[in-house]
């Protein structure tokens, strides 16, 4: 991967947070920092709200270390996050970060390696990350930039109960022209149920994420090896059109509105037969005062052209390289990301809620495999098989799997996803919004083709 310069890079970012961030610090005071205390900037999710209730009572408690925590909801924070690191002012510590920035990151050096923090810390245990996780959050140059908070991949949810009363059977692989089948079949099995909850809502991890497997096991790539833009080549064309015909048919009303806390609220409501997404949503699913707890099955992600298809994709910590407090956030990222943390969210919330999909070893824990037994397994699979560097048919020009580990990408795919979505709400074809999609995506050509990996 190539990313043109350290100045082109900040500038990407900081452009496209600039006024968000006027906005999110008018009025705000200077954070604390040096002494005992750090300071964490991170994603509002509720795994992360759990570790707030528990960081005072016990990470403070045994280090002396303070952490101020500032959350904020995904987009706001990825760029309070962009700005800040690209800036290298400092204000944070830590910060949530994915693997999609964290190569980003490492390259223009706004992070600072941890392979040093893991020599003198065995206890962690690094090799205890599952692989592809691990690899994931790496730099170009081979050192480790982040740690794994929790991890996920993709798979498909579906009602066992509604499949039994329908006579249906869900393969034990399926692919996707067996997915639109079922849909078909189980669409108003129940008042007010689809077939299918598949996101439609705009941005480039929301609608994006989940087509773009579909994309890749069909055959199609954003890019060829080269950087050359591919979105209206037929493999794209077909996966897109199988996409949306797919919700418009059989999804979910509103599917335009509908991200991944909508389709879980869907699920969980019993207003889905099937559901397509991360695999962290299992956890919301089989919780202890889920409506459909015990109800759902779990299958791989569909495939077509490729053995497998799911995504990628973590939360991880990021040590911001100009930190005063190096040491001291290491600690904290030690803590967090540990298997000792997982054991006191198990002990604290319930072995559903431990931030799971990046150990080996939690999915040996005999408690959590008793809480998890419908989905652990699958998920621990779909992880440990999904392949950032070869995801479908033909070289790629860089690593991802749900996104192309560019810069440029997050404001590439949330324009194209917009695209799409009016084509959901049947305001333009397909065709006419890959072709816009493709305009935007040969200006990216025009900068990076002939310099793929």
């Amino acid at each position: 991967m190539r990313i043109r310069s350290r100045h082109r890079t900040r500038a990407v970012i900081g452009v496209a947070t600039a006024n968000v961030l006027l906005a999110a610090c008018a009025g705000a005071g200077s954070l604390a920092t040096g002494g005992d205390t750090i300071n964490v900037l991170m994603v509002n999710n509720p795994q992360m709200v759990e570790l707030q209730k528990l960081t005072a009572k016990h990470f403070t408690k045994k280090t002396g270390i303070k952490v101020n925590f500032t959350t904020l909801p995904e987009n706001d924070v990825r760029d309070k996050i962009g700005q800040d690191f690209a800036n290298q002012a400092g204000q944070y510590d830590v910060a949530t970060i994915s693997n999609y920035e964290a190569p980003i990151y490492a390259k223009n050096e706004w992070l600072k390696p941890l392979d040093g923090y893991l020599k003198k810390d065995p206890g962690f245990d690094q090799k205890d990350i599952l692989p592809p996780i691990r690899e994931s959050l790496k730099g170009e140059d081979g050192k480790t930039y982040a740690e794994p908070f929790y991890g996920e991949s993709s798979f498909l949810m579906y009602r066992k109960d509604v499949f039994e009363k329908k006579g249906l059977k869900m393969p034990d692989k399926p692919t996707w022209p067996q997915v639109a089948e079922l849909a078909a079949k189980a669409d108003g099995a129940q008042k007010g149920m689809s077939g299918i909850c598949l996101r439609g809502l705009p941005g480039w991890g929301e609608l994006i994420a989940p087509l773009t497997t579909v994309v890749n096991t069909f055959g199609g790539t954003w890019f060829d090896k080269d950087y050359k833009a591919k979105l209206t080549d037929p493999a794209f064309v077909k996966a897109t059109k199988f996409y949306i015909d797919l919700v418009r048919k059989h999804g979910e009303s509103g599917a335009t509105q509908s991200g991944f806390a909508e389709c879980l609220n869907n699920m969980t409501q019993g207003k889905s037969a099937m559901w397509y997404d991360a695999t962290s949503g299992a956890g919301s699913l089989e919780a202890a005062k889920s409506p459909v707890k015990g109800k759902i099955g779990y299958a791989p992600a569909p495939t077509v052209k490729t053995k497998s298809s799911g995504w990628l994709y973590s939360w991880a910590w990021g040590l911001q390289k100009s930190s005063r407090n190096q040491d001291k956030a290491w600690k904290f990222i030690s803590w967090a990301s540990s298997k000792e943390y997982e054991r006191l969210v198990g002990k604290e919330f319930g072995w559903a809620n431990v931030p799971a999909g990046k150990r080996t070893s939690t999915y040996g824990i005999p408690e959590y495999k008793k809480t998890a037994g419908a989905f652990g397994e699958t998920t621990r699979k779909a992880i440990t098989e999904a392949d950032p560097r070869d995801p479908g048919v033909q070289q790629r020009p860089t690593i991802g799997i749900q996104f192309v580990d560019i810069p440029e990408f997050s404001d590439l795919g949330t324009k194209v996803s917009q695209e799409l979505s009016a084509a959901i709400a049947g305001r333009q074809s397909v065709e006419t919004a890959l072709k816009k999609s493709q305009q935007l995506a040969e200006e990216i050509s025009e900068e990076y083709e002939g310099r793929g990996q």
